[in-house]
């Protein structure tokens, strides 16, 4: 009897014990159960991967792998460029934009940065604006909007073509070589070029008398004709001033006259200064007309 009871203190309790129960607690969760099969065999292989990588020979191996099979895609024939095409540009200025790119054809499209090749072809003084893309059949496009010469300016540097806004456009060596185009000079000319072109719009009856413009002080213009004679406008609204001489020179022939400047700077007080020449007559003029008085 002892031996049994003895026997049945001794069984072992069937209810799981406290680190079992939490096990199993936590196997329940979705959460442990996904760490479990996922994660922890997502570590064990990426410290493998770490552990292997870890070799300097064989990270270069590794990256001289990719690097050739990089190279093998991008030198497919399709990739290729082979012709560069440079329109809506003159003969002079495709070949300087040739010249700025200094692209060595055949390449591949992957090893060409066309914004920077936009920008660069930009640079150019007679490029307003480029589009750089590449086509099928591997031709590289330049399309580009050229800058349209309006005026020539004489500045400290010599002769420059300028655009409408009065962007530089190319250095001229002759006048001559642009007889066709109107001239600036002075400090500031070019900041002004549209009111320049604007008086020489207004001055059309007397254009071809016309030698060019000059700025002065950088707040107002004298037109200067080729008889020497200046038109010295004033910096505030210098077109109704213009239109005003023009009207007495159709008058009276003011041009005519031995004039050499016409001062409308003050529309209330026009002024003409004459030539040497004419003072010294009109001296004599009047020496004659005194002598006449004492006469008398």
């Amino acid at each position: 009897m002892r031996s049994l009871s003895s026997r049945k203190s001794f069984r072992r309790d069937p209810a799981p014990s406290r680190w079992s129960y939490r096990f199993q607690r936590l196997w329940l969760t979705p959460t442990f159960r996904q760490v479990v099969r996922v994660g922890m065999p997502s570590l064990l292989v990426l410290a493998g991967l770490v552990a292997y990588l870890s070799d300097a020979d064989r990270q270069r191996a590794i990256g001289d792998a990719f690097a050739d099979m990089r190279r093998s895609v991008e030198e497919r024939p399709e990739f290729m460029v082979k012709v560069m095409s440079v329109g809506g540009a003159s003969d002079a200025l495709a070949q300087d934009v040739r010249d700025v790119l200094a692209v060595d054809l055949p390449l591949s499209s992957f090893d060409l940065d066309l914004e920077s090749m936009r920008k660069e072809v930009e640079s150019l003084d007679a490029v307003e604006r480029a589009e750089v893309r590449v086509r099928s059949g591997g031709i590289l496009q330049i399309r580009l909007q050229e800058r349209v010469p309006a005026i020539i300016w004489r500045g400290a540097d010599g002769l420059e073509l300028l655009d409408l806004g009065g962007h530089r456009v190319d250095v001229l060596e002759r006048r001559a070589d642009r007889a066709d185009l109107p001239v600036i000079a002075g400090e500031g000319a070019s900041e002004v070029v549209q009111q320049a072109l604007e008086l020489l719009e207004r001055a059309g009856p007397i254009r071809s008398k016309i030698r060019g413009l000059v700025r002065v002080s950088e707040t107002r213009w004298d037109l200067v004709l080729d008889s020497g004679q200046r038109i010295m406008l004033p910096s505030d609204r210098p077109g109704p001033a213009l239109d005003r001489v023009l009207a007495w020179n159709e008058a009276q022939d003011l041009f005519a006259r031995d004039v050499t400047h016409i001062d409308i700077r003050n529309a209330q007080r026009p002024t003409l200064r004459m030539s040497a020449n004419a003072v010294q007559s009109l001296k004599e003029l009047q020496g004659i007309v005194v002598k006449k008085d004492v006469a008398e």
